[in-house]
């Protein structure tokens, strides 16, 4: 394999625990009272489904967070494959809905999935699918409520009373969870944090008052969510109005599980609650597939945008766009370029990313040869200083990794 990962998965139980730490802190609860949802979709923001998902299973995750229901058939898959009775693990919540496709929903059923729901016919296809495939129990959905994102979930007011009146006339399916999700918490005090708060809490007094069933969970929020020290009683805000339900809270954590984490937008420096305390997980290598010498005046890369001014040693890697390797992170004599880790030290990019290959620079790293080992994204070499020269977010880094 000319590209690869590695995943560390001690530091992915490390960051998991970090993470519900803080969920847990400062309440004088345990840890399990306040559950914290490990997402995984996107192929584990890009550090892969078949050795993460096991790793947050084993580190006591409840559940997991996927984007489809073939994701999260998947993640079954990759559970079992590591030995992990189906008894034995999480809950798998399908986080973007479904296609309004009647195979969707029959695999939701058929592996036992948790669908999320924002309209009378996503509840129609499910209780359909749970007649068809032979549902022994009634089909668990989470009901997303859309306060502020205008992207998924039911609006407030009549449309959401309509939806909750589809359950009632749904025996097949059963209200498990209620839900919304922020557009701000990267944001100090936002006040469109603030003001989605007010709607949901509007939304589960209509829950509350319908005759649609009683949810056993409440859940909000993402990594910002959790590591935003300016909103110190997010995460109780959250466990008060489950406890008016008679409900279970949970969190939900992303990126943070892989290492990462969004700075905190007018925040002091003491605002972060969770950004020290977790590693980035991923290592994204590569090795050396050729070597020149080249000497001043030679052109490197397309449209010769960089230009040696003295002799230098160049390094051929298998990697490029097309596998994830951002073009922003070309280099030219103009502008320094990104870097990769050679035998421990920095290999700055020379000439433009190409789809399948880039040049960098090892005229001053002893001992180079074809073969050696490369760190595209690792120690060293962060997502976060890919994201800052892409002019991006760490988030689009990784889950732009691919592998082959």
């Amino acid at each position: 394999m000319k590209i690869w990962v590695e995943i560390d998965e001690e530091r992915l139980a490390g960051n998991f625990a970090a993470l519900q730490r803080v969920v847990a802190g400062g309440s004088g609860e345990t840890a399990s009272e306040t559950a914290l949802l490990a997402v995984v979709k996107a192929n584990a923001y890009g550090h892969g489904i078949g050795a993460c998902a096991p790793v947050l299973a084993r580190a006591g995750a409840e559940w997991l967070g996927v984007t489809d229901a073939e994701e999260g058939a998947a993640v079954r898959a990759a559970l079992a494959a590591a030995g992990i009775a189906r008894a034995r693990q999480p809950r798998i919540l399908v986080m973007s809905g479904m296609m309004g496709l009647a195979s969707e929903a029959e695999l939701v059923v058929a592996e036992g999935l948790t669908a999320v729901v924002w309209d009378e016919g996503h509840l129609q296809l499910l209780a359909a699918a749970a007649r068809r495939v032979g549902a022994a129990e009634r089909v668990p959905v989470h009901l997303e409520i859309d306060t502020g994102m205008a992207r998924q979930g039911v609006a407030c007011g009549a449309g959401l009373e309509r939806v909750l009146a589809g359950f009632a006339a749904r025996p097949e399916l059963r209200l498990d969870g209620v839900f919304t999700h922020f557009a701000s918490t990267e944001v100090a005090h936002a006040a469109q944090t603030h003001e989605q708060q007010r709607r949901f809490e509007g939304a589960m007094a209509q829950v509350r008052a319908a005759r649609a069933g009683t949810p056993a969970w409440v859940h909000v929020g993402n990594s910002s969510y959790i590591d935003n020290g300016a909103e110190p009683g997010a995460v109780a805000w959250v466990r008060g109005l489950a406890a008016e339900m008679r409900a279970r809270s949970m969190v939900r954590a992303g990126l943070g599980l892989y290492g990462y984490l969004l700075p905190i937008e007018g925040a002091s420096g003491d605002d972060a609650l969770v950004r020290l305390q977790v590693r980035p997980v991923m290592a994204w290598k590569t090795r050396v597939i050729g070597l020149r010498e080249v000497e001043a005046g030679a052109t490197v890369g397309y449209n010769g945008t960089f230009v040696a001014e003295r002799g230098m040693r160049l390094a051929l890697l298998p990697v490029g766009y097309a596998d994830g390797m951002r073009r922003e992170l070309s280099g030219s004599n103009a502008r320094a370029g990104g870097w990769v880790m050679v035998r421990g030290q920095r290999a700055v990019i020379v000439g433009r990313v190409s789809m399948n290959l880039t040049v960098v620079d090892v005229s001053a790293i002893g001992g180079v040869a074809v073969g050696d080992e490369v760190v595209l994204l690792g120690d060293g070499v962060t997502a976060e200083e890919h994201a800052l020269l892409a002019g991006t977010i760490a988030y689009e880094i990784v889950c732009g990794v691919r592998v082959g």
